[in-house]
């Protein structure tokens, strides 16, 4: 089946490499490469380096729009979208069967942020969901779902890495076969908006419990920190005596106060230093 794989993430590349040898793309389609990090060094998207690195071509345009004929030679039978980031417009939704992967159990968790907020909000589990695109986000009827449990110790890295291989070899079982479209519930329909600056803040009158999933929500690619600006990697509840924003040192160990409850900071980074665990951090500020 002649494929046009479109992304750009590293998500994107994962489900792509976790597809193969099964779903092999006749043209990979990504962003532009753009300037990153603090250097503001100009780089392809995680997607475009590693598909180079399969053997795949790669086309990365300013647009989508602008890969249109070349989409178009491709000659696709159906085109896969996965975390491109980027608005797919007519007359491409008409045109072919676009296929999106997405990383929840749809309706619950439309939007950008979906395993993120899954976690935050306690949700037992979550999973991928694969719809035919739409104009309206995510709306699109499904084809395949495949559900995950949440683990306790589940922090974005590890859970983003397991939907990802659920997803490749769901999307790679989906086009082997007949699809069948339906439509999603209404009822059911909730919204993972893009995460803010608001969004990385432990808040301290909120429950202990809250700013834990908060923590595993954000880590790696965000990370929580403190009003203070100290940033937060590994958190885990705890009993203390600490007050709702109090930072405590207790017996070796560091606390941060909730409402209720408390948080043990395992890892932490001071602004603009390295990360290092609870206890090197306290050899080197006073509270």
């Amino acid at each position: 089946m002649k494929i046009v794989y479109i992304g750009s993430s590293e998500f994107s590349l994962r489900v792509l490499a976790a597809a193969a040898p099964r779903l092999r793309p006749d043209l990979v389609v990504t962003r532009a490469p753009a300037a990153k990090g603090r250097g503001r060094h100009v780089a392809p998207t995680p997607l475009a380096a590693g598909a180079r690195e399969l053997g795949l071509e790669v086309l990365e345009p300013a647009r989508l729009a602008d890969a249109a004929e070349q989409i178009a030679a491709a000659a696709p039978e159906a085109i896969v979208l996965c975390a491109y980031g980027g608005m797919v417009r007519e007359p491409l939704l008409s045109r072919y069967e676009i296929v999106n992967i997405h990383p929840s159990l749809l309706p619950r968790w439309r939007g950008a942020a979906p395993i993120e907020r899954a976690i935050m909000a306690g949700d037992a589990q979550t999973g991928v969901s694969l719809m035919r695109l739409v104009e309206e986000l995510d709306a699109g009827p499904v084809c395949r779902v495949a559900a995950v449990t949440i683990e306790p110790d589940d922090d974005f890295g590890r859970l983003s890495a397991r939907l990802a291989d659920l997803a490749g070899a769901l999307v790679a079982e989906a086009l082997e076969g007949p699809r069948s479209y339906l439509g999603q519930d209404l009822a059911g329909v909730t919204y993972a908006e893009k995460l803010t600056t608001a969004d990385r803040e432990l808040d301290p009158s909120r429950p202990a419990a809250e700013l834990e999933r908060r923590v595993r929500a954000l880590h790696p690619h965000v990370g929580a920190r403190l009003p203070n600006g100290l940033g937060v990697l590994e958190a885990r509840l705890a009993s203390s005596p600490a007050g709702a924003g109090a930072l405590v040192a207790q017996d070796g160990r560091l606390y941060y106060g909730a409402t209720p409850g408390a948080l043990e900071l395992l890892r932490v980074q001071p602004p603009g230093k390295r990360v290092m665990d609870a206890a090197a951090y306290l050899r080197g500020h006073a509270l």
